[in-house]
């Protein structure tokens, strides 16, 4: 048999494999989609209780985790999303737990009425079935899925990547014992790791098992779901976040939210990647920023009207580079940021609308017709307005926890938290009516 024909057959077993998984958390969620609230709300406080307890495991498997993707090279930011030690897990099961006190999505009516022929009709709220995730190096978020997964009445299939294996291993354990310590079946959440990379290739393919995939991690991994994936996908988007400094702002304000949406977690999705100021105010406004992101060892790629200004400035410890046209489709995901110098409102939309992810972007102005208009005209899925990108989250936002930031325009745009786990479907009530 050629080397060919043993890789066809090895994808095809792993394809098989993983379909029988899918069908296999299809059959248990439907035990879980009959579940009162009351009754998912103790499964997640017990996960949540048994993650406290267990959590030494979870951050023993995660050094390992951390010592070896260190010594592979990986990034300072993708590190730290790495990183899932005893803090860490106690925060994620304090959102467990946050979770548990939501109201449950399923069974809630969207809308209901009568038709003249004395029908009621109602449109109600029911679980997905079985969501599958792919994601990488960022171990909380399968804490996140199960959660939300559960508490909505979905089974959930997770490929969480090589660089996370034995911390998601460690967590999924944990979870899939609390299953079966409390009546249900452990396939409710079940992995497609140990098929590494042909495993996330049949989630992908697996239409028909799978329900609903959600690609979450980079703009490479996020693509390359969107683009070979059989099954639904929401589209969870990168963050090439922009921040538009208005001739309005409070530049005093404006200098703290910077800092904190470019510095307080660098690896992020909602951290900012680009500044844009308004011209009227990019004179007074630019020295003080640069200064306050050199102090905290912030690269500035700058376009030629920010670089003039900033050098002039004679900033301390600056690292001033010029940008190229690359740079503003770049989500950096590190100590960097790019700068450039608009004449007005309009031309900040358009260089946001062109080069944005549309995921998260913060408009800095006191005008109200400024933010008016930018709030219309910005094609993004979250527009903060005085405050910084960093609460584009979904516990941020009181859902807990979240799926991703959907970027996408179809089903949900923005965090994704309980209601966007479900769908819906219509229920007729008669008493005898036939059409005519």
């Amino acid at each position: 048999m050629s080397d060919a024909t043993e890789g066809t057959q090895e994808s095809h077993d792993v394809f098989r494999a993983v379909c029988e998984r899918a069908r296999a958390a299809a059959l248990a969620q439907r035990k879980l989609a009959a579940a009162t609230a009351d009754v998912k709300n103790g499964l997640l406080a017990a996960i949540a209780d048994a993650l406290d307890e267990r959590a030494d495991e979870i951050a023993g498997a995660n050094a390992l985790d951390m010592e070896q993707a260190f010594a592979e090279g990986m990034d300072a930011g993708k590190l730290d999303r790495l990183k899932f030690d005893v803090t860490r897990v106690a925060a994620s099961a304090q959102d467990m737990r946050k979770v548990a006190t939501l109201p449950d999505p399923v069974g809630q009516v969207v809308r209901g009425y009568e038709i003249p022929n004395g029908m009621r009709l109602e449109q109600v709220r029911v679980p997905m079935g079985v969501v599958g995730m792919i994601y990488e190096a960022r171990p909380n978020v399968t804490v996140d899925v199960v959660a939300l997964c559960l508490k909505s009445g979905n089974a959930a299939m997770l490929r969480g990547g090589h660089a996370a294996a034995r911390t998601n291993a460690a967590t999924l354990s944990i979870v899939r014992d609390v299953l079966a310590e409390l009546g249900f079946d452990p396939a409710l959440v079940a992995s497609v790791d140990d098929f590494g990379r042909e495993g996330a290739n049949a989630l992908m393919e697996a239409r028909g098992y799978v329900d609903l995939l959600v690609p979450r991690g980079s703009k490479r991994l996020i693509q390359a779901v969107v683009e070979h994936a059989k099954v639904p996908v929401i589209e969870t988007g990168a963050g090439n976040v922009h921040i538009y400094v208005d001739r309005t702002a409070d530049l005093k304000q404006a200098i703290p939210i910077v800092i904190n949406a470019k510095t307080q977690r660098v690896g992020v999705c909602n951290a900012a990647e680009k500044l844009i100021v308004h011209r009227d105010v990019a004179e007074s406004f630019l020295p003080m920023v640069a200064q306050a992101l050199a102090n905290e060892h912030v690269a500035i790629h700058a376009d030629e009207a920010s670089y003039r200004i900033i050098q002039e400035a004679d900033i301390r410890d600056i690292q001033l580079l010029v940008a190229d046209e690359a740079d503003w489709d770049t989500e950096y995901l590190a100590l960097e940021i790019g700068v450039l110098v608009v004449d007005g409102v309009d031309e900040a939309i358009e260089h946001i609308n062109r080069h944005s992810t549309h995921h998260t972007e913060t408009i800095l102005a006191e005008d109200y017709r400024t933010i008016e208009k930018c709030t219309k005209a910005i094609d993004s899925a979250v527009i903060m307005v005085n405050a910084s990108s960093r609460f584009t989250d979904g516990g941020m936002f009181g859902f807990g926890a979240e799926l991703g930031i959907s970027t996408q325009k179809m089903h949900a745009r923005g965090p994704m938290g309980l209601q966007e786990m479900t769908t819906m479907k219509w229920i007729g009530y008669g008493d005898g009516q036939v059409r005519p």
